[in-house]
């Protein structure tokens, strides 16, 4: 695994040629899913509309699962939400038959651990994510197709940017911008600087929106697992018709950069430092820093540290606004997560989102006709960030602090030195409550209600004008839309392939 990277899945062949074992890449960017039916190994990395009646396959939804999901992304991101295939998980071996047990290869805590073994010097941990970075987006770019590029405004896709510029001999067809109808997603002043500095020539477009009807929810759900990446269906669908028409084939995009550069530079940085140092973290000099960006005292972060002697596992619950009440919530820890006591609460989240990144990489309107590539979830990179201690990856106190100062000379200071973030939240959150019309029958006589995995009466209460515009909960509801349109799809399909 330390010799290649990519997006792959491999197959061993034995000395008779028949297959021995599967391998999935460990950045999980192509999904592996495999089943035995009628003396037949079918692998499959998606699902095309004529595989489930052609085969006759017979699964059936795994409703618990179903409700985990719902809860705590971590718990289901391992596992299919049915019965029947088998998923590889990514860095795995799944020796055959597939009853055999898989063996793990590669995991996010065996390069964490390195953070905690190393003592690292600041352009020692410059220059390692340099380097990654730059392998990452040479290599993909150097993939066939041609491409474009994402230019958000933002730090990430703009790292990305000026690595393509320096590094990657290959051209860009399009450098594409979108931005919203409200002045937090609007970052063109910020791509308009880039520009400038890179010597690139951006367009910009408007974020593309609209209505949510039945059918966009189905199309988007016909693939193993729920459609969460693709919910931004009409701004896929306008992005893929500007790439095409630019001639390119492939996108290049910053997505990943927030959980593996450490976007949240919390309180818990100090704490993996006190895991590390005990009252030895006092002396570095972003402990004040910390403390000030985040409004409590040095001494309120030690307290927080001394009491975080041992961690119990991590989650990252869902608001549950419209899921039945439960008195204790079952839970599915990921493996990638086990063994974690070793680290502190920042290095875990950071781990976590390398468990999130693989959803990056699930389909949507936009893959379906483009090749959607990206470096931050790419295997160097998230080796090199794992390797380095949160402390340095939050350097000078600031999220994402050691690759504002890896891409300053490369990047425009109003970039590297920016404080904001584009929000996009008011732009979904019109196209829920312009859907709404479409969303109430959705949820409330859909299968999720009927099969208890949503309370009817909670999300009744929550998909009104007004209960939208003062609680909001838009991300809640849409996810709960996705989930009802694979659940929908895959019992339609269930039943056909049984008759």
């Amino acid at each position: 695994m330390a010799r290649f990277w990519g997006r792959f899945v491999g197959v061993q062949l034995a000395a008779d040629g028949q297959a021995r074992s599967l391998l999935r890449d460990p950045s999980g960017a192509l999904e592996c899913v495999a089943w035995e039916q009628d003396g037949l190994l079918v692998v499959a990395s998606s699902v095309p509309d004529w595989l489930p009646a052609g085969l006759a396959i017979r699964w059936c939804p795994n409703h618990d699962r179903l409700g985990l999901a719902m809860r705590d992304p971590m718990s289901s991101a391992d596992w299919l939400l049915m019965d029947g295939p088998v998923t590889v998980a990514p860095g795995t071996v799944q020796p055959l038959p597939l009853s055999s047990s898989a063996a793990t290869v590669w995991t996010p805590s065996g390069f964490a651990r390195r953070s905690l073994s190393r003592r690292w010097t600041l352009d020692e941990a410059i220059e390692t994510l340099t380097t990654a970075v730059d392998d990452a987006v040479a290599g993909l770019a150097g993939l066939d197709g041609s491409l474009a590029a994402e230019v958000s405004g933002g730090l990430d896709s703009s790292s990305v940017a000026a690595s393509l510029v320096r590094r990657a001999e290959v051209p860009v067809a399009l450098w594409l911008n979108a931005y919203g109808a409200t002045q937090e997603a609007d970052e063109r002043v910020y791509v308009h600087a880039l520009a400038q500095t890179l010597g690139i020539s951006p367009t910009f477009a408007p974020h593309a929106t609209g209505s949510l009807t039945e059918p966009l929810l189905e199309q988007i759900s016909g693939d193993f697992r729920p459609g969460l990446n693709a919910l931004d269906v009409h701004h896929d669908l306008e992005w893929a018709r500007r790439v095409a028409e630019a001639g390119a084939s492939a996108l290049m995009t910053g997505k990943g950069g927030d959980s593996i550069f450490l976007q949240n530079a919390s309180p818990d940085v100090f704490t993996d430092l006190w895991k590390a140092r005990g009252w030895r973290a006092l002396l570095s000099k972003d402990a004040a820093r910390l403390a000030a960006r985040n409004e409590v005292s040095v001494w309120t972060m030690i307290q927080r540290a001394r009491r975080d002697t041992r961690q119990q596992g991590f989650s990252l619950l869902r608001d549950d606004t419209l899921l039945p009440s439960r008195e204790e919530a079952p839970t599915l820890s990921h493996p990638w997560l086990a063994g974690s006591e070793a680290f502190g609460p920042a290095k875990i989240r950071q781990i976590a989102g390398v468990i999130d990144s693989v959803s990056r990489h699930g389909p949507s309107l936009l893959t379906e006709t483009i090749d959607v590539r990206h470096p931050f979830c790419a295997q160097p990179v998230i080796e090199a960030c794992l390797a380095i201690p949160t402390a340095l990856l939050t350097i000078g106190g600031r999220d994402r602090g050691l690759v504002r100062r890896a891409f300053a000379d490369r990047l425009p200071a109003l970039i590297a030195e920016r404080r904001s973030k584009g929000d996009m939240t008011r732009i979904y959150g019109r196209m829920v409550l312009s859907s709404l019309d479409v969303l109430r029958p959705w949820l409330l006589d859909g299968r999720l209600a009927a099969s208890g995995l949503i309370d009817r009466a909670r999300t009744e209460a929550a998909l009104t004008e007004e209960a939208l515009m003062w609680k909001g909960q838009f991300g809640a509801i849409i996810r709960a839309a996705a989930f009802e349109g694979w659940l929908r799809v895959w019992t339609r399909r269930f039943g056909a392939s049984s008759r």
